[in-house]
């Protein structure tokens, strides 16, 4: 079921209690501020920063956790939920726990075979698997204490999101949305793995009993058969928890399909979808919600950072969770009773002029609901601030966020039809020969209270990695082209940077042993942007790293290999006339992961650059999955040798193109 590969070295030497300088939780703390105390490093010496010591991570998929640091051991996630455990000094791999997920599995990973973290508590680590198994190992040597299966195995179910434990228990969520599944969040013995709660986001079939008076009220607000496709709402990421009012706050996504006239024919804000809802830890039980996209047609998920803070507004100290979700508004919300205490766009916003402070709604352009051809809505369903953490300093008063600039053509399909067990969006994919356009990034220094941006720091890509604020007077970030970056937290003055080889999304960690302060990060290029045709680095095969940073490093990383010629031209008999049907089965079937026009963005190999044997071995690749292993499944309950001959046609015309120049 598993493989663990365990180095006994020093393991006898360690201890499991928690220090100060640790980095405990997934956001540091429970209110996920990723602010550390820790000031070694400042703005003032970090020009002297140099890395320690890097640890390959076995892997060329997105990698996106964010290391947990207990007493000198550090225990990160890989790609397909692989677990390691590694000396925080050395770098010296410790044990290695692989869960042994199908690679067929991948198929239905919306958005890579990515982790973002485990969860630390009483000697224990916590990981939830791609296939939605939740594990509790060992920390000493990473052998399973327990599993257990949190989701139904015969739907689309993945888990790409780290576990948090509040009261003895571990909260877990899922994704799936965009396959056709029905959200929820669960919580279990943290000793025993025994279900103790779970809510649902959206409610089942009216014609069977409610699990909640919650979902009762929800019912009402959608219209259709909506449970027949699962109505979406997942859980996919973020999670927050105040211990003072004993609140866990839920950051819940998209609807399923994606097209609300699709999902809920009759009209309706379908709750509880795009909602942060504030849950009591113990029950479950739904005790406020705000939603920030009511009757959401454009996969603008809730599922992104919450961050629990005092801000005075007013003249007055309020307890406040901040979050900056897809939609472009950040908000700032009373965390004991939900109260909208403002909004405010942080990106380019045109789907909505505002959101009303009265009503807690945005005043909508009418041009979302009913979009023209050429309307290019803003943000995209990349979102204009995704799952990258942000980081809030209470010194400066600011928040960092990973922004970006994106757009999109929503369309709707009007010949959908649902496909059991494969995106079913109700938007049309428009084909394409050109890669996705690179539209541009930044790092935002965004003041909550008066709603505005401080400073920002340009980016020539989107989706750059999570942010780290210090009391060092810093602000660290990974970069989609490649670097990892220090800031001046006032002034966004940089400080300091070194290239590493590879883009970098996940957000880095800081911790100290035996006084010394460290910085850590993984470096791996992957997610859902570098899938559809990101091509922000050119990284030439670089694999993904865990790379760690101190005071005087002098480590160096591997030069990068060179990057490939262009492929050779490739003699095809097939008939140009089926390569505009290519194209459009192209973008239907192989562009969430494959890239747009066939650009892969790094995270999967460039089809363009396959062997001549790989490309005439399509029918058995595409049809009969004989590349599962490697994450490519079978779609022959879906398409034809005809729809794989056109799909092959456009392939090889894009080849061509390369191995022209063009």
């Amino acid at each position: 079921m598993y493989r663990l590969t365990i180095s006994l070295t020093l393991l006898s030497s360690l201890t499991f209690a928690q220090g100060v300088g640790d980095w405990p939780l997934h956001g540091l703390d429970y209110a996920e501020t990723r602010y550390s105390p820790l000031k070694e490093i400042h703005a003032g010496n970090v020009s002297r920063l140099g890395l320690a010591w890097y640890l390959d991570m076995e892997t060329r998929r997105g990698l996106e956790a964010t290391p947990i640091v207990i007493d000198g051991v550090m225990y990160v996630t890989g790609s397909w939920s692989v677990v390691y455990a590694v000396n925080a000094v050395t770098g010296k791999r410790l044990w290695r726990w692989d869960p042994e997920v199908s690679h067929a599995w991948g198929q239905k990973a919306c958005c890579d075979v990515v982790n973002r973290g485990v969860a630390f508590y009483r000697n224990r680590v916590y990981v939830g698997t791609l296939d939605g198994r939740l594990a509790a190992l060992n920390a000493a040597n990473g052998i399973p204490l327990w599993q257990v299966q949190t989701t139904d195995k015969n739907q689309p179910y993945t888990i790409t999101g780290a576990p948090r434990i509040v009261k003895g228990k571990v909260i877990i969520g899922n994704g799936g949305a965009e396959y056709g599944v029905r959200g929820y969040v669960s919580a279990y013995d943290a000793e025993t793995g025994k279900l103790a709660w779970r809510f649902y986001t959206v409610p089942g079939d009216p014609s069977q009993p409610f699990e909640s008076p919650a979902l009762e009220k929800a019912a009402k607000t959608w219209t259709g058969e909506w449970w027949k496709h699962g109505g979406g709402g997942t859980v996919w990421d973020s999670l927050s928890y105040d211990p003072e009012l004993d609140l866990l706050y839920v950051g819940a996504g998209n609807g399923s399909p994606w097209d609300w006239k699709t999902r809920s024919p009759g009209g309706g804000d379908n709750l509880y979808l795009s909602s942060i809802l504030a849950l009591r830890p113990d029950t479950g039980e739904l005790v406020w919600h705000y939603q920030t996209t009511p009757g959401d047609s454009w996969d603008y998920t809730a599922a992104q950072q919450m961050i629990l803070a005092t801000l005075e507004i007013g003249g007055k100290p309020r307890k406040v969770l901040m979050q900056a979700p897809k939609n472009g508004f950040f908000y700032v919300l009373d965390r004991a009773t939900g109260e909208l205490l403002s909004a405010k766009p942080f990106v380019t916003v045109n789907w909505a002029k505002e959101v009303d402070l009265k009503t807690g709604r945005p005043v909508e352009n009418p041009s979302a609901r009913q979009p023209a051809m050429g309307f290019i809505q803003q943000p995209g369903p990349l979102g204009g601030h995704n799952w990258q953490a942000m980081s809030f300093h209470p010194g400066t008063g600011l928040v960092y966020i990973p922004a970006q600039e994106t757009g999109f053509p929503y369309i709707r399909d009007t010949r959908f039809k649902f496909l059991p067990g494969t995106w079913n969006l109700a938007t049309m994919a428009l084909p394409t020969a050109d890669p996705l356009p690179i539209t541009p990034g930044m790092l935002l220094a965004w003041d909550p209270v008066r709603q505005s941006a401080r400073w920002s720091v340009p980016y020539p890509s989107y989706w750059n990695g999570g942010t780290l604020a210090t009391a060092g007077n810093l602000v660290f970030e990974g970069t989609a082209d490649g670097r990892f970056v220090a800031y001046d937290a006032e002034t966004g003055e940089k400080k300091w940077e070194m290239p590493v080889g590879t883009g970098v999304m996940a957000a880095p960690a800081t911790f100290t042993v035996k006084g010394k302060q460290y910085v850590s990060v993984l470096a791996g290029w992957g997610g859902s942007f570098a899938l559809i045709g990101g091509r922000a680095t050119k990284d030439g095969g670089v694999p993904g790293r865990l790379l760690t940073f101190a005071l005087d490093g002098k480590t160096t990383l591997p030069a990068p290999p060179p990057p490939p010629p262009p492929p050779a031209l490739f003699a095809s008999d097939a008939d140009p006339k089926i390569v505009p049907k290519g194209a459009v089965l192209y973008a239907r079937w192989c562009s969430v992961c494959h890239g747009f026009g066939a650009y892969s963005g790094g995270a999967i190999r460039d089809l363009r650059y396959s062997s001549e044997a790989v490309l005439r071995s399509y029918p058995k690749i595409v049809l009969e999955g004989s590349y599962a292993s490697a994450g490519m499944p079978a779609l022959k309950e879906w398409i034809g040798p005809e729809e794989v001959d056109a799909i092959l046609a456009f392939v090889v015309t894009q080849r061509n193109k390369a191995a022209a120049g063009k």
